[in-house]
């Protein structure tokens, strides 16, 4: 039996795919695949779905140029649901969101929190970094300028960040590229707790307890 035929497509030949982001373990978004389209994913490494609303399969990205390279594709145990692990190239989300999942609800469904296509919270983007980083020192992989880093050691990683921070101070009297050089100093701080052993939850929950 071939890893297609031991799905179990419903009625309409359909079976629901939720994609990931294979490097920050996101949950982008939730489509649909036909038989084909699962086919031409396992074929080509890149997503494809069926557009129920179209009636139609389609690649993702192919007009917009936000693609997904398809790492695994991992079948669950009903044999009824699919769930891709991506790298995206770009937002999933039609509205510029990087995941369709951008809205939450609050208590038993009453009020939305939403947030304007393309914003982010300083929050959200170093929990992904640091997930990022962490898979980087899990893997190591020979192009990567994170596995690079880690590499050299704590010593030259405190001498990385001691040179950012420096940066950082130069920006903020100079009165530009503060928000560049900073970005600069959060990576490789995070880097050296990874390399340290230091998850970011320790460091918030030092925090909490300093600040409630």
């Amino acid at each position: 039996m071939t890893a297609v035929e031991s799905v179990r497509f419903d009625e309409g030949g359909l079976v629901p795919v939720v994609a990931q982001d294979a490097d920050t373990g996101d949950v982008l978004t939730l489509a649909y695949a036909n038989r084909e389209a699962l086919e031409k994913t396992l074929k080509t490494g890149e997503a494809h779905y069926y557009s129920r609303s179209r009636g139609e399969l389609w690649r993702k990205g192919e007009t917009s140029g936000n693609t997904q390279k398809v790492v695994e594709v991992r079948l669950d145990c009903d044999d009824d649901a699919l769930l891709y692990r991506v790298e995206p190239r770009g937002p999933a989300c039609h509205t510029g969101e990087s995941t369709c999942f951008f809205r939450a609800m609050a208590g038993e469904g009453v009020g939305v929190k939403t947030s304007r296509a393309g914003e982010v919270s300083l929050g959200t983007m170093v929990e992904r970094l640091a997930g990022t980083i962490a898979q980087r020192h899990a893997q190591m992989p020979e192009d990567s300028y994170t596995a690079g880093l880690i590499r050299r050691g704590p010593e030259r990683l405190a001498q990385k960040v001691g040179e950012e921070a420096v940066e950082v101070v130069i920006s903020a009297l100079a009165n530009e590229r503060l928000a560049e050089e900073t970005a600069d100093l959060v990576y490789h701080l995070l880097v050296l707790l990874e390399e340290r052993g230091v998850g970011t939850e320790k460091v918030a929950g030092v925090l909490r307890d300093r600040h409630g």
